[in-house]
């Protein structure tokens, strides 16, 4: 046997065997033992799962070598480049390779992976491994080490907390030196090359009027004169060249597809030199703040298509399965069968079969929510998310990592183009705008006036306080009565965005405004919606029910303030259900429609109607509504979060942008709120500085490093005792955990009280602190310490 060592990573969780061991590979498992492929090992007396990374004629190792136990596919699951990403990924969010490796690759479903007949062991071999390589590939140190920790934000992925048995290994021999970064990536014909990025970066400095070809064609390269000259652009190895490769990357393209008409993107500056740089496969990286009315997941699907018909592959990445369905329909009717839609919501079988249509190349354009990030894509040329602002984009399990910085981190590393879309923009994409890392892709402000409804809010002058002395004191003030009754009687639908769902979802004393408590669980009270007797909606005159707890449910029939001991209660805030019932009594006879909770509706016909929404529930109309009021908008600027008045503005704009172009957008709100002002003038690039200045002056992110640790006193004591941390570290608490912020262990084993630290750094010093906490967390697991803790880099809720 020509390489008699195998170099595997096994899936522990435990920091401190995040290593890479050598193992024999027995004569009957040669043939199938190729790097990538899943295997089972023996590790400390027990059987683990572990990924083959390489093989190699000599161990380090001067004793005994234990053998691999088996493969358990021959299908190379693992790529290069996922392997490399899983390595940066981990040492961003300090974090283990193992826990980045559960999230970016899916468990095996074997029915599905055999095609669901039975194959032998050497049919597999052949089917999957057509001409095996001897290693996944290099780990390139190089280029971690040429970006510095204040340049990007990377994010590291999904991972369970499986717990492994840290005994002292004797039938395991670990590498010397340093481990293997693990990745995924096929090294097979037809596998696209990985391309590093050059030392700087070049600047999207085309002309406005350097304008590409309105239309592509199947190839969907397109004549753009000075346009091919964008920045922020990489030109990947082999591009413009004439080679073997490039013939059987062209050699997908199907000239069957419809062209795309690309005179959407004339109407931002530099648009078509963006995508001119797309259709030339060069590395464009942009933020891009659609206009009102944009049909946004059809611009993303042209994207995706010029970039498909090149041979390459695309990455779009959406918050939830609404907007999947949407974009996935859109990518069909440009590329058809080539696209493919990935979510957690399919099933086992679903999902690993799209999946496994990714590695092999059969799929070029995917469509997902967070975890499409980890995409085996082959060849890829663009990676681009909807909304990154929204707070699903943060991975929820260790090491905790939010996929735009690991999309960010992976387009830097294979010079893929990026594209950071959305109505409103965040402060973390601005920060790399401001870099140079990415550049403006927006429309010029003649444009943006001819596309954005008429937005104010009530109140904004002297004149209008005039005309409604009230109307900063009432819920819904006269202006927007009257606004919604003429879009009525035009024909026109009616939206009314509304913060919170339910009926009265917060009650408060009558007398002293104190929060009313459940005597029982101190949860917050509310008041139910009144409900028939088959469990319908009541008629509108019926008897409210007495309030219910929140948290365990139990009415209270006679409360009395634990302050001032009235009996008076008084509504916080009003939900959606409670809004619909009262706008059907202000507008009798007009169809009054609810989305939110369990019963969204994705659209509804035109037509004269009031549709009553929480945020992010809105529903679609053709056309667009002819009036959107935007409800209780201090209950969004209100919130105790650094992300308050950033979330406000997006989910406003989101709602506004359904609005036809000479509809209206009235918005109850202080006006003279800079988030407020921010919206009626649709400044999203100027809030989004704004945004920046301010959180660098009190030092959070993005303009400095956080790390939050979560655990009792003791534990959060013996981890800062292990690590080594930079000098400039700034520590703040520890504190009580905040409220609703996940524990950092399952609820049966729930100590008093859990704290959290958080620990402040310079941009410049992110990987230092990073490799501290990560130390720490080996040193920490060597000694078996069950305690819970947590740490968490640049976490979405500080608290």
């Amino acid at each position: 046997m020509e390489l008699p060592i195998a170099r595997v990573l096994p899936l522990l969780s435990p920091a401190h065997l995040d290593r890479d061991f050598d193992y024999l590979v027995p004569p009957e498992l040669d043939e199938l033992a190729q790097p990538g492929v899943r295997v089972r090992i023996r590790f400390a007396g027990r059987l683990v799962d572990g990924y083959l990374l390489a093989r190699s004629r000599h161990s380090d190792h001067g004793g005994k070598l234990v053998k691999l136990e088996r493969v358990v596919s021959g299908e190379r699951v693992l790529t290069p480049e996922i392997l490399e990403l899983a390595g940066k990924v981990a040492a961003r969010y300090a974090g283990t390779r193992a826990d980045v490796l559960r999230l970016a690759i899916p468990p095996r479903h074997a029915r599905t992976e055999t095609g669901g007949g039975k194959k032998s062991a050497a049919a597999r071999a052949d089917s999957a491994n057509e001409n095996p390589a001897t290693a996944i590939g290099p780990v390139r140190s190089d280029v971690a080490s040429s970006v510095s920790a204040g340049e990007l934000p990377v994010a590291s992925p999904e991972s369970s907390d499986l717990q492994a048995d840290s005994a002292d290994v004797s039938s395991a021999a670990p590498k010397s030196g340093a481990a293997a970064e693990p990745d995924s990536k096929r090294d097979s014909p037809g596998t696209g090359r990985y391309v590093p990025a050059p030392e700087s970066d070049e600047k999207l400095d085309a002309e406005p009027s350097a304008r590409a070809h309105p239309k592509l064609g199947p190839t969907g390269a397109g004549d753009s004169g000075g346009a091919g000259e964008a920045s922020g652009v990489r030109e990947t190895s082999g591009a413009g060249e004439a080679s073997g490769d490039a013939e059987d990357r062209t050699a997908f393209v199907d000239s069957e597809f419809p062209a795309i008409d690309l005179a959407p993107w004339e109407r931002y500056v530099y648009g078509a030199a963006f995508v001119a740089a797309l259709g030339q496969r060069k590395g464009a990286r942009a933020a891009w703040q659609a206009l009102p009315g944009e049909d946004w997941p059809r611009r993303l699907a042209e994207l995706a298509a010029v970039v498909a018909r090149q041979g390459r592959s695309a990455i779009l990445m959406v918050p939830d399965q609404r907007d999947l369905d949407r974009l996935l329909a859109e990518c069909v009717g440009l590329v058809g069968d080539s696209a493919v839609g990935l979510s957690a919501g399919l099933g086992p079988a679903a999902r690993y079969r799209r999946w496994l249509a990714v590695l092999r190349g059969s799929a070029r354009v995917v469509v997902g929510t967070r975890s499409a990030v980890f995409a085996p894509a082959l060849d890829l040329g663009l990676i681009a998310m909807w909304d990154d602002g929204d707070d699903t984009y943060a991975e929820p399990r260790a090491p905790y990592p939010h996929a735009r910085e690991v999309a960010m981190l992976r387009a830097h590393e294979t010079g893929a183009a990026f594209v950071a879309a959305g109505f409103a923009r965040t402060a973390e994409i601005q920060a790399v705008v401001d870099s140079g890392w990415a550049h403006d892709l927006v429309a010029d402000r003649a444009v943006l006036r001819k596309a954005a409804p008429r937005i104010s809010a009530p109140g904004d002058s002297d004149i209008a306080l005039e005309r409604d002395p009230v109307a900063r004191a009432v819920r819904i003030p006269g202006v927007a009565f009257a606004a919604a009754r003429a879009a009525l009687k035009e024909g026109a639908p009616v939206l009314v965005q509304v913060p919170r769902r339910g009926y009265i979802p917060a009650l408060a004393c009558g007398k002293c405004r104190t929060p009313a408590r459940c005597r029982h669980c101190s949860g917050p009270l509310a008041l139910p919606e009144a409900r028939g007797p088959r469990g319908s909606a009541a008629d509108p005159g019926a008897a409210a029910q007495s309030p219910a707890c929140r948290w365990c449910g139990i009415t209270e029939t006679a409360f009395r303030c634990t302050t001032c001991g009235s009996r008076a209660l008084r509504a916080v805030v009003i939900g959606a259900a409670r809004t619909a019932e009262e706008l059907g009594r202000a507008f009798p006879g007009v169809p009054i429609r609810a989305s939110g909770g369990g019963t969204v509706l994705d659209t509804v016909e035109p037509g004269p109607q009031v549709v009553v929404a929480t945020v992010g529930a809105e529903s679609v109309v053709p056309g667009g509504y002819g009036v959107a009021l935007l409800l209780d908008g201090w209950a969004l600027l209100g919130r105790a979060d650094l992300h308050a008045a950033e979330d406000a503005l997006r989910r406003w704009m989101a709602a506004a942008a359904l609005v036809r172009a000479h509809g209206q957008v009235i918005v109850v709100a202080e006006p003279s709120i800079p988030t407020v002002q921010a919206l009626v003038r649709w400044d999203p690039v100027g809030a989004a500085r704004a945004e920046v200045a301010a959180r660098a002056e009190v030092g959070f992110p993005p303009a400095v490093r956080l790390a939050a640790i979560d655990g009792t006193a003791d534990t959060i004591a013996e981890l800062l005792s292990a690590a080594d941390l930079p000098d400039t570290v700034d520590r703040l608490g520890p504190v009580p955990l905040p409220d609703g912020a996940r524990k950092p262990f399952s609820s049966g084993d729930a100590p008093a009280e859990v704290e959290r630290l958080l620990l402040r750094v310079e941009r410049r010093s992110g990987a230092a602190l990073a490799r501290a906490l990560r130390a720490a967390q080996a040193v920490r697991s060597t000694h078996r310490s069950d305690a819970p803790l947590r740490v968490q880099i640049d976490p979405v809720d500080i608290g």
